[in-house]
């Protein structure tokens, strides 16, 4: 009786049919805890700066003849801005269904964190960047219907276009994981 497999009902400690035991879903979950606090660290930077900025600065401020906040004049300066379109305002006026596309990336992520190989330390790191820059972006446009912007870069006179935490979140994670399923051995 000892040597049958445990056939409890707890989702903690199940026995799958191949009679190998199941890890524990606390195990799985702590599996991915680089992940999810990045991603909740990203959010919260995201959401902090974002309301720190919506409190200073009514919507719309753009340049310091409106109320720009200048850090390094003719560099880099802090905006209000509302975007309701992806990267560079594509698909601009579109803020549902890019809510609805962010919705399924972080569905389509959880779906697929095995064959991503989420369980990886580079990945959980890249994809960490990721889904904290598309939970922050998703909240601003269920909340607003835009998503704020409010880093404004300037090179000369090329004009970087506005971003925020959430989208840095987003192009690091993007860039690393890239850069790193680029140089893997095949």
């Amino acid at each position: 009786m000892d040597d049958e497999p445990s056939t409890s009902s707890s989702p903690l400690a199940s026995t799958p049919a191949s009679g190998e035991p199941r890890e524990p879903r606390i195990q799985k979950i702590l599996g991915y805890r680089l992940l999810l606090g990045l991603a909740l660290a990203v959010f919260v930077a995201d959401q902090l700066t974002k309301l720190w900025i919506a409190q200073r600065l009514p919507l719309g401020t753009y340049g310091e003849a409106a109320g720009a906040i200048r850090i390094i004049k003719g560099f880099f300066y802090l905006v209000h801005v509302g975007n309701t379109g992806a990267a560079w305002s594509m698909f601009s006026g579109q803020s549902v269904m890019l809510a609805l596309l962010a919705f399924g990336t972080l569905l389509a992520i959880f779906f697929w964190r095995e064959a991503l190989g989420l369980r990886e330390r580079l990945a959980q790191i890249c994809f960490g960047l990721l889904c904290g820059g598309i939970l922050g972006n998703l909240v601003d446009r269920l909340l607003h219907g835009h998503v704020i912007d409010f880093i404004d870069l300037h090179f000369g006179s090329y004009i970087y276009p506005t971003f925020n935490v959430a989208d840095s979140g987003i192009c690091v994670g993007v860039i690393v994981y890239l850069w790193q399923s680029l140089r893997a051995p095949k």
